[in-house]
């Protein structure tokens, strides 16, 4: 499959690495993918989420919240506020003490999560529903959308975006991309 990635595809995959590392995250999940997408090539996908006023500087902080694959909404269904336990525990041991700040990076390959991985496979088939030979990170952006309920779904959402709005550009940026 990653022989049909374009270069902005491929950097994407590569940047979402470099992101979970930063983060001292020990997995990439489909919120690292989603700020790999934003990386410095700027395809069809970066260019979708710029529009949308997406920003690496943005999406991080949500990113990075995300503990362990822990789902803020998910724990606040059972009363325990994520955000609360946050802020006990940093009152204790400092900031960033839930985010991994204790953990060296990781060196080495860094694992997909489960979504992570579904949505390079599902960026395939969005490119196969569209007639494309290649799989730009416009078709993982969409990809992304298709899975709410993942660390990329909740930064978007967290981050104030329409998903249907940002399809709707992401689907005009692989159509006819910029020159």
């Amino acid at each position: 499959m990653f022989e049909r990635f374009t270069n902005d595809a491929r950097e994407a995959v590569v940047k979402a690495q470099e992101e979970a590392r930063t983060l001292r995250h020990d997995r990439i999940t489909s919120g690292h993918v989603l700020l790999g997408v934003l990386g410095p090539l700027g395809g069809a996908g970066g260019r979708a989420l710029r529009a949308h006023d997406l920003t690496p500087a943005l999406l991080r902080p949500l990113v990075a919240r995300e503990v362990d694959g822990l789902d803020p909404d998910a724990l606040a269904a059972i009363g325990i506020d994520l955000e609360a336990v946050r802020q006990a525990t940093e009152a204790s041991f400092g900031p960033g003490a839930l985010d991994g700040g204790g953990r060296e990076a990781r060196p080495g390959h860094i694992p997909f999560t489960a979504n992570a991985k579904k949505a390079l496979e599902l960026s395939l088939r969005v490119a196969i529903r569209h007639r494309h030979r290649s799989i730009s990170d416009g078709h993982i952006v969409l990809a992304l959308l298709m899975l709410p309920d993942s660390s990329a779904g909740r930064a978007l959402r967290a981050g104030g975006v329409d998903p249907d709005a940002l399809k709707e550009t992401a689907l005009r940026e692989i159509v006819s991309p910029a020159a």
